[in-house]
């Protein structure tokens, strides 16, 4: 929880996805053998929220890095504590990102792994 509240706002949007992303698996894997065409739109809001997910955390990082920058040339020396703890948001938004995309490409792996052969297309 600590480093969801290190990271700042943007976590809690990554975090919002990565739930959006497990709803859309077990959606997916519930309705498998049921309705076939809901699940595969589903499989494919996983990917897209996945997707979404790591391209918001890309994106904060940058913006964290890019007001790191404009705080080290207002104060106008470089503070080494400061400097490392501004990397260190900025480093945590991407890996939440990048965790979220690959529970999200993990999930759809496994779908397509237990997909019977006559399922698929």
């Amino acid at each position: 929880m600590r480093l969801l509240n290190d990271g700042g706002p943007v976590m809690y949007i990554i975090l919002i996805i990565l739930l959006l992303t497990i709803f859309f698996m077990v959606k997916a894997f519930l309705t498998m053998n049921k309705n076939r065409a809901q699940s595969k739109k589903m499989i494919g809001l996983v990917n897209e929220s996945s997707i979404l997910s790591l391209v918001v955390g890309c994106f904060a990082s940058v913006y964290s890095i890019i007001g790191l920058f404009d705080m080290v040339q207002a104060i106008g020396e470089t503070r080494p504590d400061l400097f490392s703890a501004g990397l260190k948001i900025a480093l945590l938004t991407i890996t939440f990102g990048l965790l979220s995309f690959i529970i999200g490409r993990l999930g759809i792996l496994l779908y397509k792994w237990i997909l019977k052969p006559d399922m698929a297309e």
